[in-house]
């Protein structure tokens, strides 16, 4: 069977498609064409290929966010905003692909959870609780203390982190320190541009 030539015509689809993000397996879908054939049209028009790191920004950018950010704010909702940015800026995780924020202070981690919950319309299923606490501390007591605090089930909290007392070093922490985790990088983006635009802002 003779190999199917590509035409001018599709010659400029593949570097349109390619030059505007659409991956090399995509386009093959699209055309018709084999993988080969649109990279040696690619190597022949002298456009380079996408690199690992580029790949994954674009996968990236075209994944969906799993919350659904409140644009429009009535007066409590910008005040609560505010409140949570300020707390994430001093408190919060800057790196890696989830939000978290660690306090010992429950209306601090309340607080937070409201804006993720109200503000951020988080996945109620997708948010952690992650208790760090002492071995001279009932962490079975704390987790159910947690869970009533928070509105949040058991099943959403990781395994706990227990340090040996004699560590302590002076801290009183009745209920152990929480952490609320929410795995979507681009939530976390998100909050960290509010971070510098409400810093830059005052």
């Amino acid at each position: 069977m003779p190999k199917k030539t590509i035409t001018i015509e599709q010659e400029k689809l593949v570097k349109e498609w390619y030059i505007n993000g659409k991956m090399g397996k995509e386009i093959a879908l699209l055309s018709g064409l084999s993988l080969k054939q649109i990279y040696s049209s690619l190597r022949r028009q002298e456009i380079p290929r996408k690199s690992l790191s580029e790949q994954n920004k674009i996968l990236f950018e075209r994944k969906q966010p799993s919350f659904d950010f409140k644009e429009t704010l009535s007066l409590k909702d910008r005040e609560l905003l505010i409140a949570a940015i300020m707390l994430y800026y001093g408190e919060g995780a800057k790196t890696g692909v989830t939000v978290d924020l660690a306090n010992s202070d429950e209306l601090v981690i309340k607080l937070f959870l409201k804006f993720l919950r109200k503000v951020c319309r988080v996945k109620e299923e997708k948010l952690r609780f992650y208790l760090y606490c002492f071995e001279d501390q009932n962490v079975n007591v704390l987790m159910k203390y947690w869970s009533s605090q928070l509105n949040a089930g058991i099943a959403q909290f990781t395994k706990p982190y227990v340090r040996p007392t004699f560590n302590r070093g002076g801290r009183s922490m009745p209920h152990g320190v929480m952490h609320i985790r929410y795995g979507d990088k681009k939530l976390l983006k998100k909050i960290l541009y509010l971070c510098k635009d409400l810093a830059c802002s005052l």
